[in-house]
């Protein structure tokens, strides 16, 4: 179903939805993703003012390293493009868009099966506002959840706009 997503379109529109959000528009300091191809593409944000950052992985975890566009990036295991810079603690993130494969109404999201998001999400302040934006197809009632899944607090929700 994500390959038939016209993932542009989607991306302009979630970012959209994204920049007038009142969690999003007094935030200081917002965590992105680098995307992959089917995902969706948040890095026109950048052009807030806002500190941004992207995650890095570190082992089994996540960092979260200041991001600016024009940075240097390095391939990471899992072909993702990654920041060079210091890490700093995820506690001053106080907006942090997580990728997903697709959610539920709870705010429960299937992600890539590493559990990295999972470890990490405790590790943000409690302050902190954990949004996902899924296509209305790719949104379910219910998830199946265990003990170690971390729910977000936001779900944007998209129309279904396919390209093929």
């Amino acid at each position: 179903m994500r390959r038939r997503l016209d993932i542009q379109v989607l991306s302009s529109t979630a970012t959209a939805k994204i920049r007038v959000m009142p969690e999003f528009l007094r935030a200081k300091n917002v965590l992105l993703y680098y995307p992959l191809a089917d995902e969706f593409d948040f890095l026109e944000l950048c052009d807030c003012d806002k500190n941004f950052y992207l995650p890095r992985i570190d082992g089994e975890n996540l960092l979260v390293c200041p991001y600016s566009c024009g940075c240097e990036l390095q391939t990471s295991k899992f072909r993702t493009l990654e920041p060079c810079s210091e890490p700093v603690a995820p506690q001053i993130i106080d907006f942090a868009i997580i990728p997903c494969l697709m959610a539920d109404k709870k705010g429960f999201r299937l992600g890539y099966g590493g559990g990295f998001y999972d470890r990490f999400i405790p590790s943000l302040g409690g302050d902190c506002v954990k949004v996902v934006a899924v296509p209305q197809m790719l949104l379910v009632d219910e998830l199946p959840v265990e003990k170690f899944d971390c729910c977000v607090d936001k779900v944007v929700v998209l129309p279904a706009i396919t390209s093929r």
